[in-house]
């Protein structure tokens, strides 16, 4: 049984006491005890975020480079005799004995790494300070949607070569196989919760830049039927596919054996439920996770393995992925 150092229980939900709404033109405070205009005052009187001492420590991967491509290839052979088809493969990096500010370690993310599905959780002990680019599911009405991120390609500094990179994402065979795998699969997941026929792909294998890669993402949307309710929802689409691959049940089984950490909650989903039942998660990725009482660090990288695959660029893919994050930690 792989093991999980950081600690987040496996599902957690809150009704929130104070909430802050804003977009580019306003903010909108409400508080269960106290009223907006008297946490707006103490936001404002709050201090501000000081720069602290850092020790995150020696990083370290649990997975060393030779038992990595080792694995790969043992990953591959199950893919040639038909146990899956593609099976998203991650490698934990961590620090024990690490000191860090969370609230300043997230600011700095954020500032490297500014991501459309970022978010600070803190429960008790336990922090995620998550700068992740991909959507898992978002419920508006009827109508949901999820938007499955699979295929990477590295931004250059040069905008000519930092756009061929972009072309040849695009263009690539392989990333557009292993996006189309998981739209496959998340299809089949949203037909089992939506209306017949209603099911469709918006988007296929689109390229959106973003600070540090270039990422392809599709969008799949449907209908949901009226007599859905939310845990039905989670429960046909949950674990996403792009963090796991295809068959889902056989990967599973195949990620416990090969990977040498429990996920917890990487690869997890954070967001948030509307009272009239609307719902936005995202896919926990390009996160730190840290364990304040027992001083344990972790984050986590990964790639989707198909027969395709060449371990060695699968490795480099990792550290790419990895690279915000280390940035971050002093650790380039």
């Amino acid at each position: 049984m792989n093991r999980d150092r950081i600690g987040f229980p496996d599902l957690f939900f809150f009704q929130p006491e104070i909430l802050i709404r804003f977009d580019q033109r306003s903010v909108a405070v409400e508080g269960e005890t106290e009223d907006a205009e008297k946490i707006f005052d103490e936001i404002l009187s709050g201090e501000l975020l000081q720069e602290s001492h850092q020790r995150p420590g020696i990083i370290r991967s649990r997975i060393p480079r030779a038992q990595y491509v080792e694995t790969i290839e043992q990953l591959k052979h199950h893919i040639l005799r038909g146990d899956c088809y593609e099976i998203n493969f991650c490698q934990e990096f961590f620090a024990e004995n690490a000191w860090i500010d969370p609230l300043i370690v997230y600011k700095q993310l954020s500032d490297v790494s500014p991501n459309p599905f970022s978010c600070l959780y803190k429960l008790n002990d336990k922090y995620l300070l998550c700068a992740s680019p991909e959507r898992f599911l978002k419920k508006d009405g009827d109508k949901i949607l999820s938007q499955p991120m699979k295929g990477t390609a590295k931004r250059e500094q040069d905008w000519q070569i930092d756009a061929a990179s972009k072309r040849y994402l695009a263009a690539s065979r392989k990333d557009r196989s292993e996006n189309i795998m998981v739209v496959d699969l998340v299809r089949n997941d949203l037909s089992k919760v939506c209306c017949e026929g209603s099911v469709k792909v918006e988007e296929l294998c689109a390229v959106y830049s973003f600070p540090h890669v270039h990422q392809m993402i599709s969008t799949i949307s449907g209908r949901v039927r009226a007599d859905m309710t939310f845990c039905e929802i989670i429960r046909s689409t949950f674990p996403m596919g792009s963090m796991t691959g295809a068959p889902k049940k056989k990967v599973m089984e195949l990620i416990d054996q090969y990977e040498k950490t429990k996920r917890g909650i990487f690869s997890g989903a954070v967001g948030y439920i509307t009272p009239t039942g609307d719902f936005d998660f995202n896919v926990v990725i390009r996160s730190i996770m840290y364990n304040e009482v027992s001083k344990y660090l972790s984050f986590q990288a990964g790639s989707a393995i198909t027969f395709y695959s060449d371990a060695e660029q699968e490795w480099e893919e990792c550290l790419l992925k990895a690279a915000a994050i280390k940035s971050v930690l002093g650790k380039p």
